[in-house]
């Protein structure tokens, strides 16, 4: 390692200097030991210190430390985590070489790709080296077919990697969880079957007006207001009262899963963001019906408002898309740093929230005052994944089978985690500007890599910038992203240039305004 000696701060204002002098002595002595101990003494010293994170000694310290200690991948998790010398492009060639050396190709190539997309210093000197890995690779196998090479890491894939929906994973959750939930508020399970005056299979489409007896308490049907194959969802007044209008979500078999997820979003999501995630206030188990209690939201889903523009030939105004995107990115944002994966990300499980009063432009970035109760809130949580019940390096197989919403991994047969939620709102946001399912195409760049994009263009006067970075980060995403800081730059992004132009924000106001008035009276 060269140290560079002819830095003039003082070892008071640059204490790493003294370390890398004594470094220095240890690598001339070939003392191993003495140099174990201080280059673990020196990175868990200043890891945490601000003035190195951008310092390429640095970085060549840590490169020395996965060196000696033999452990390259557990030193680069901790870098990424942590966010030291991510900026280098350095970290990166150092990495991919030594999984190449390692044979585990696909994760070399995802870590060139991960150090372009985030344009490490010197980019030239990294695309170089990624092209000439790819040159290697090219010369004794087809570039598409990387991973049926890359055996050994196909099996330590396939060993952490689940299908997160199969009955039989599932049913060891639901196992393993089932003592908890007989402690939650709202949690009432009877091992008889429903027995009410009114049979539950007779509430077809159809209902109205029948009374039924959950638990004590008297609910009205009002009507169907979804259906799926296993379940049917109700709108309902307790006690026939329409001021205490609820969801009924009724499941046969029945179906305790959704009410712990919903248990877990009470938990951990914060005060000030939990209007976005719909509540559940009980659950009545049977042995043949489950019975779940939800808030009712009257103003239909963000996929009635994208059918509002497409039934007239026309496409949601960017303002509105825009909007819609901060709020989804914000909702991921939200659900993923608290463990939690919805699953089934889509427009028909996003109800439209309206607020009350009028809007105005103060509390607008925040989401504050009349904001915080204008926006979406997200349903149905039947796919929801809780990463807590998981090991941490686990990641998924299995297939959403929803048409339209299957992610990239899903599609291609790899392990995927936060692209189905993440995929799901490259969909929404696809649907919002085109009135029209995305379809990808995969392109190709000088350097070898490729990247998936839409292949429906961008119109000449949307953002084009804004909304190309989207797509490119979302679908493109590599071993090692901090995925929740791309959705937060992202967001970041979109709320900068709303903030720009106070304009911009009068309008959406109008435009919100209009939209309620159309969705609210049709």
């Amino acid at each position: 390692m060269a140290v560079d000696s002819s830095i003039n701060r003082s070892i008071e204002d640059d204490p790493l200097l003294q370390w890398l002098s004594s470094i220095k002595d240890a690598l001339d002595d070939s003392d191993a030991d003495h140099l174990d101990r201080l280059l673990e003494g020196c990175v868990m010293k200043f890891k945490d210190d601000a003035r190195y994170r951008d310092d390429i000694r640095f970085l060549k310290i840590w490169l020395l430390y996965a060196d000696v200690i033999q452990d390259f991948r557990t030193v680069f998790a901790i870098m990424q985590e942590e966010k030291i010398c991510v900026s280098f492009g350095l970290l990166y060639i150092s990495y991919a070489l030594f999984l190449e050396v390692k044979g585990k190709l696909v994760e070399a190539d995802g870590v060139y790709q991960m150090g372009v997309s985030r344009n490490a210093e010197p980019i030239g000197e990294l695309k170089r080296f990624h092209a000439e890995f790819r040159g290697r690779m090219s010369q004794f196998v087809n570039l598409s077919q990387l991973g049926e090479i890359d055996t050994k890491e196909s099996k330590e894939v396939e060993k952490n990697c689940i299908n997160p929906w199969a009955a039989s994973t599932m049913d060891d959750m639901l196992t393993k969880i089932s003592p908890l939930m007989l402690k939650y508020n709202g949690y009432h399970k009877s091992t008889k079957s429903y027995s009410g005056k009114v049979s539950l299979s007779s509430l077809k489409n159809s209902a109205r007006n029948k009374v039924i007896d959950i638990g004590g308490q008297k609910y009205q049907v009002k009507g169907c207001s979804g259906q799926g194959a296993f379940a049917q969802v109700f709108k309902a007044y307790l006690d026939s009262n329409p001021d205490e209008a609820v969801a009924l979500k009724i499941q046969k078999p029945p179906f305790p899963w959704e009410f712990y997820m919903y248990f877990q979003l009470d938990k951990r999501i914060p005060d000030s963001e939990r209007s976005s995630f719909a509540f559940a206030h009980r659950i009545h188990l049977f042995s043949d019906y489950s019975i779940l209690v939800c808030d009712y939201l009257a103003h239909g889903t963000l996929q009635d408002a994208i059918n509002a523009y497409v039934v007239v030939g026309a496409n949601m105004e960017e303002i509105l898309c825009i909007y819609y995107t901060i709020q989804m990115l914000h909702m991921l944002e939200t659900l993923h740093s608290v463990a939690i994966i919805h699953g089934d990300f889509k427009p028909d499980n996003l109800l439209m929230r309206y607020a009350r009063d009028d809007l105005s432009e103060d509390g607008f970035l925040g989401q504050t005052g009349v904001w915080r109760d204008q926006g979406l809130c997200l349903i149905d949580w039947g796919r929801g994944i809780d990463l807590s019940l998981f090991p941490d390096n686990m990641v998924f197989k299995g297939d959403c089978r929803t048409s339209g919403f299957r992610c990239v991994e899903m599609q291609e047969h790899r392990p995927w985690k936060f692209q189905v939620d993440t995929y799901g709102l490259c969909v929404i946001v696809h649907m919002m500007l085109h009135g029209s399912y995305m379809t990808l195409e995969r392109k190709v760049s000088s350097d070898g890599s490729y990247l998936y994009q839409p292949k429906a263009s961008f119109k000449r006067y949307w953002n084009v910038d804004l909304w190309r970075n989207l797509f490119t980060r979302l679908l493109n995403t590599s071993p090692g992203n901090d995925h929740i800081e791309v959705l937060r730059s992202l967001r970041k992004s979109f709320e900068d240039y709303m903030s720009s132009n106070p304009s911009l924000i009068r309008k959406l106001t109008e435009l919100l305004r209009k939209q309620r008035n159309t969705l609210c009276s049709a």
